[in-house]
């Protein structure tokens, strides 16, 4: 039986050399522009939960453009975001990075707003039902394959499944192997998520996440890692540095909750929270 090849792991001290101190002179101008479309109906939180990851972890300003037909004008917990239908978050100018697919849906709608997303000249990150309807649709993975601009794909192993035209266990029983092949079929930067993330660069080097624990099994926490995605390349990072660092504090947020002996209920607001705190040490 071969050895499997040894992987690298993705280090505190690696991640914490992208980061650096803000000027004195920043503004909201200077840390990008970022929008999250989803939020079908009954899935709003999703997006909102994204959004709100990419404000605390940094990003200038946050658009939310939702599908949902009760979709709400403001998020009263967070304030700060700009919330808009899905149709108007796309015509957003100056736009640094649009998210995709939280509570998405794969309806009609969904897919001509996924459509429309792939023709947009902006880094793309695709988590959920996004990756769920490139799944479904052979000409909209024709159209993410040939965009000029980065894509950052974020699936579980269900979704890596649909993706590669395999079975979960398959995908579970070859992780490297299928995380490297779903980063040379779709030209994405890739992050295949469960225990001991993956993560796949542009140049097909894949590195190991040891951070995070059982508690992170909990509603949320895919959104919250798309929004920290998102944030970072908002703010500068290029999408190999944002995957890496987002994957890592992700996973060391929820460590640094179950160091507080709170792993059952742990949240992914809570992580939220926890990781804008970790960060801002990091950069100290």
């Amino acid at each position: 039986m071969p050895v499997a090849p040894h992987i690298p792991t993705i280090t505190q001290k690696q991640v914490a050399t992208f980061l650096s101190p803000r000027p004195r002179d920043s503004h909201k101008g200077k840390f990008g522009t970022v929008a999250v479309i989803g939020g079908a109906n009954g899935m709003v939180g999703a997006p909102l939960l994204a959004a709100r990851a990419a404000l605390k972890l940094g990003a200038g300003s946050v658009h939310v453009g939702m599908l949902a037909d009760n979709a709400p004008s403001v998020d009263i917990l967070q304030a700060e975001l700009m919330l808009h239908s899905a149709q108007t978050a796309l015509r957003l100018p100056k736009l640094d990075v649009l998210a995709i697919g939280c509570g998405l849906g794969y309806d009609n709608t969904a897919q001509k707003i996924l459509q429309d997303a792939l023709k947009l000249d902006t880094v793309l990150v695709f988590d959920a039902d996004a990756l769920n309807i490139l799944a479904l649709r052979p000409n909209l993975r024709t159209a993410l394959i040939s965009r000029k601009n980065a894509n950052v794909i974020t699936p579980h192993p269900g979704e890596a499944a649909r993706l590669l035209g395999c079975n979960t266990e398959e995908v579970q029983a070859a992780r490297a192997e299928a995380a490297q092949e779903l980063a040379k079929r779709f030209h994405s930067v890739v992050v295949l998520k469960g225990a001991h993330s993956l993560c796949v660069t542009r140049d097909g080097k894949i590195a190991l996440n040891k951070t995070g624990n059982p508690g992170m099994s909990s509603p949320g926490m895919g959104d919250v890692l798309t929004g920290m995605i998102a944030a970072f390349i908002a703010q500068g990072l290029n999408v190999d540095q944002a995957l890496l660092l987002a994957v890592h504090l992700h996973g060391a947020a929820g460590d640094a909750i179950a160091k507080q002996k709170i792993t059952i209920g742990m949240t992914a607001t809570d992580v939220t929270e926890w990781a804008r705190w970790l960060l801002n040490q990091w950069i100290a």
